[in-house]
């Protein structure tokens, strides 16, 4: 049994020699187990005390009150075994010692990695299974409630330290960071600086959430810098061994009220709760400490205490009457394996006295000696089944499943306190672990109304993703919104996922949507206004045609080339007509057919306007009757620049319909959650030749124009030509630009504008004035006003 360094009794621990009592009577009163033998005992009461560890062992090493090293007193025959806990340094520091002698230790304390080595503790053996995935259930726990940003308080040893590394790593691969890693301090001083910078850190934690896992002493120190250092808005997880301390120490009712503790699953000892009910101390009164516990407790004394007699007893009273704050009635780890551990040892000293029975002479009455060391080759293969029903063995492989209780500290008032088991942790191997929590009888911290939060950065949204700050833990973090066509559709997302190219991220960048097909239609009010421009040009260029049809013969009509003004207004109409094919649901034809028509009728109609412009310079040049260019004139030879130049756009197109033709293509970026449907000029080379062509010979119609534009002004058109020329480059100039800037349906709508536009150009400048004379001034287009003025 354990002190705390202000003297104060740790009672809980006193339920350990009761376990050990109720082992020994349970042993002796069962004939087939150390038959017509008692199993005899002493207790000792290992101190506190790193200086004072030894002195208990060397004084049943020489058997009376004084330490005689190397000498036995009174007593003849000493123990053969040792029971000892629950601190791993005390059997540490006494195996050395006992180890002189070969005699065994089993340990009732937590399982302790650095104690199985056998070169180093040979005697040594421990009744806890092995807690290799305690830190699992913790991280379980910690996953379950979503809590990435704890804190970690470890004992100062080497357990401590390779706790850490065990918990670090499984952090590291589950997401979860340490804010702040503290060793407890051992006990020195009594209110020492480290307790108040110890206390400190953990009040100014930035994580809401603290590990604690170490040896008891540890925690005698956080007892005592929290009578003054009151702590609230924790939670604490800890292991099953802190749970002893923090049971009886009612000042620390706020700091760890809510918080968790997982122990190894409880396993009832059969006939022990009657046993506690119905023991006193007058049942054992060689036992101090039992008395001592009944007199503090009840203020009273049984017959036969050594305390005396002190007050009257009732007669109902029993430790299931004890106060709230000790609850000695619930068995404990140590308790349990305290009863295995006395227990093994009765088993392996039947069996040594069986075989020195077996051997020794008839004669020989005397009893069989039993060496120390003779009893290890027994306690390495033992293997039984106990009064529980459960498997008892020193093999470390005997506990294939681990199973943690899970436990929720709460706090009443005048100190009582419970723990209030709310989950359980199953692990039958690494890829195989359950946790189960019921989450409505959780107890919370004072200061949290529901599940509290600990986490370095708040959780980022659907839509967004995570970016980690700048030397910090991989726990910190920006949230950052998902870029265009990407979405995250969970909490804390790492990465961002594209959308497929049919569908679109949504405004939020949590849902893709699927995109809604469209193009230039009619439906579309743009597609609309578009095909009525066109239709309206093309009618008004077939009434201007029917216009100059009823006015064929007037000299205004003949002075112009009449043939040629035909040529001209039936091309227009045409490429009016073609752009309706840029308008509605792109197909194979109407792609093909797109370029083929634009670029085949303005072709005609540019080349009309350049043989227009050549007629009339040929016209005015002509001034004796035998020159040759009155002949070209008279031969009609400008007509066949025409079909000239008709002919080599036909060529260009042809190459290019025989190469890489348009075809329907889809657009899927350039209008947010639109797949545009629209034709792809295939070979943009070839579009530019085709484009570049048409544009040459505008150009040299415009020069031609353009250097005519100063002859005799009668009827003389090249000023309407230079001018209609100059409207229509410099819409197909600036299309060029537009073009390659718009994106969707605008770049189709772009082309067909430029179409509309150019064509209306030629069709206003050129003929408007021609319509205005013969419309609106009829007496001008006479022969008796040409010779007026004349």
């Amino acid at each position: 049994m354990q002190t705390q360094y202000n003297r104060r009794w740790l009672w809980k621990n006193y339920q350990y020699v009761l376990a050990f009592y109720y082992a020994i009577e349970e042993i002796n009163k069962d004939p087939h187990l150390l038959p017509n033998q008692s199993l005899g005992f002493q207790l000792y009461n290992s101190v506190n005390s790193d200086h004072r560890t030894l002195e208990n062992a060397l004084m049943w090493f020489s058997g009376g009150d004084e330490i005689l090293p190397n000498y036995s007193c009174k007593i003849p025959k000493k123990s053969v075994a040792v029971i000892a806990g629950t601190a791993s340094p005390f059997s540490a520091q006494i195996g050395t010692l006992l180890e002189l002698y070969r005699i065994p230790q089993i340990t009732y304390g937590p399982f302790d990695p650095s104690l199985r080595d056998k070169h180093q503790y040979p005697s040594l053996y421990q009744m806890a299974p092995g807690d290799s995935t305690l830190f699992h259930a913790m991280i379980a726990l910690l996953l379950h409630f979503g809590w990435t940003w704890v804190a970690v308080f470890i004992s100062d040893d080497v357990k401590g330290e390779q706790f850490m590394r065990d918990l670090e790593a499984e952090m590291l691969k589950k997401g979860i960071c340490v804010a702040l890693t503290e060793k407890l301090p051992a006990i020195t001083t009594m209110f020492g600086s480290s307790h108040t910078t110890f206390m400190t850190r953990i009040r100014v934690s930035s994580a809401n959430v603290h590990i604690l896992y170490g040896e008891v002493r540890s925690l005698i120190t956080v007892d005592i810098a929290a009578e003054f250092f009151l702590t609230t808005g924790k939670v604490w997880i800890m292991t099953a061994k802190w749970d002893m301390v923090v049971y009886e120490t009612d000042h620390m009712l706020h700091s760890f009220h809510g918080s968790f503790s997982l122990s190894p699953h409880k396993r009832e000892i059969p006939g022990f709760k009657h046993f506690l009910k119905t023991s006193n101390p007058s049942q054992y009164p060689q036992d101090f400490y039992y008395s001592i516990l009944w007199t503090f407790f009840y203020d009273c004394s049984l017959p036969g205490s050594l305390c005396g007699k002190i007050g009257v007893c009732l007669p109902n009273i029993s430790l299931e009457t004890l106060p709230g704050n000790l609850d000695i009635m619930t068995i404990s780890d140590s308790s349990y394996f305290i009863y295995n551990a006395v227990h093994v040892l009765a088993r392996v000293l039947h069996t040594v006295i069986l075989e020195k029975m077996e051997m020794r002479s008839p004669e020989d009455e005397n009893q069989p000696e039993i060496l120390p060391w003779q009893l290890h080759p027994l306690l390495k293969k033992i293997q039984f089944i106990n009064s529980g029903g459960h498997q008892i063995s020193f093999d470390e492989k005997r506990h294939p499943m681990a199973w943690y209780d899970i436990q929720n500290s709460v706090n009443f008032p005048a100190g009582l306190r419970m723990l209030i088991k709310v989950g359980e942790f199953v692990s039958k191997s690494p890829h195989n672990q359950a946790l189960v929590i019921n989450a409505e009888m959780v107890e919370w911290p004072i200061g949290f109304m529901e599940t509290p939060r600990s986490v370095c950065s708040q959780s980022c949204a659907p839509g967004f993703r995570q970016i980690p700050q700048e030397g910090r833990p991989l726990c910190c973090f920006h949230c950052v919104l998902c870029p265009e066509r990407h979405i995250s559709n969970r909490t804390d997302a790492q990465h961002c996922i594209q959308c497929p190219p049919k569908e679109y991220a949504n405004s939020e960048r949590n849902h893709c949507l699927p995109k809604v097909i469209t193009f230039l239609s009619l439906q579309d009010p743009l597609g609309m206004s578009l095909a009525c421009t066109a239709l309206c040009f093309s009618v008004i260029t077939i009434l201007v045609l029917g216009l100059f049809v009823k006015h064929g013969d007037t000299p205004m009509v003949k002075a112009n080339n009449r043939g040629l003004s035909y040529t001209l207004l039936i091309s227009l109409t045409f490429c009016f007509l073609c752009s309706l094919l840029f308008i509605g649901h792109p197909c194979t034809a109407s792609c093909i057919l797109q370029q083929t028509t634009f670029a085949v009728f303005f072709t005609v109609a540019v080349s009309t306007v350049l043989a227009k412009t050549i007629t009339v310079v040929l016209a005015f040049k002509v001034t004796a009757p035998g020159r040759r260019m009155r002949q070209l004139l008279v031969s009609g030879a400008p007509n066949y620049i025409i079909p000239i130049c008709t002919l080599i756009q036909l060529t260009l197109c042809a190459g290019w319909m025989g190469t890489n033709p348009p075809f329907v293509d889809t657009d899927a970026h350039s209008e947010h959650g639109h797949i545009i449907i629209m034709c792809n000029k295939g070979s943009l080379t070839a579009f530019y030749c085709v484009l570049g062509y048409l544009g040459s010979l505008a150009l040299l119609s415009f020069t031609v124009a353009f250097l005519a534009r100063n002859l005799p002004d009668t009827f003389n058109e090249a000023k309407f030509l230079t001018f209609s020329m100059l409207v229509f480059c410099s819409v197909w100039v600036t299309f060029l630009p537009v073009y390659h800037s718009s994106k969707g349906k605008v770049m189709v709508a772009m082309e067909v504008f430029s179409i509309l536009a150019s064509g209306a150009g030629l069709l206003g400048c050129i003929f408007a004035p021609k319509c205005y004379i013969i419309l609106i001034k009829p007496d001008k287009n006479s022969m008796k006003y040409l010779i007026a003025r004349k």
